[in-house]
């Protein structure tokens, strides 16, 4: 029950949705996904963390840098995951955060973490 209601939470959030579909083209930079969402750090390391309790991602560090993967540590995890992909497939907005997703991968890490953490 407890895993259920963790990824249920973690899937009730737009914002979480998005930053969980942008991982779909691989493991993103947390500075990449305050560029995508244009949110604050702090608020984006939250929703991050409210998906890796739920199973959907995994975290590493490298250095001063935090990346996020997709996960789907448990069988509820991996369900949950086609389930959204599925479901939001040709959703105009997943499919925007997909294309913005492609530039910011091509942008360096140092230059898109200081705009991000410029506030």
């Amino acid at each position: 029950m407890k895993s259920f209601l963790a990824i249920a939470k973690a899937l009730s959030d737009e914002t979480r949705v998005r930053a969980l579909l942008s991982l779909q083209g691989g493991e993103l930079c947390l500075c990449q996904v305050v560029d995508l969402l244009r949110l604050s750090p702090s608020t984006v390391s939250k929703h991050m963390s409210v998906l890796g309790q739920a199973g959907l991602v995994a975290r590493r560090r490298e250095g001063r840098w935090i990346y996020y993967r997709l996960s789907g540590a448990t069988p509820a995890a991996r369900a949950a995951l086609r389930w959204a992909r599925r479901s939001l497939e040709g959703e105009k907005a997943i499919a925007e955060d997909a294309r913005r997703v492609c530039c910011i991968r091509g942008k360096d890490l140092n230059e898109v973490a200081n705009c991000c953490y410029k506030e």
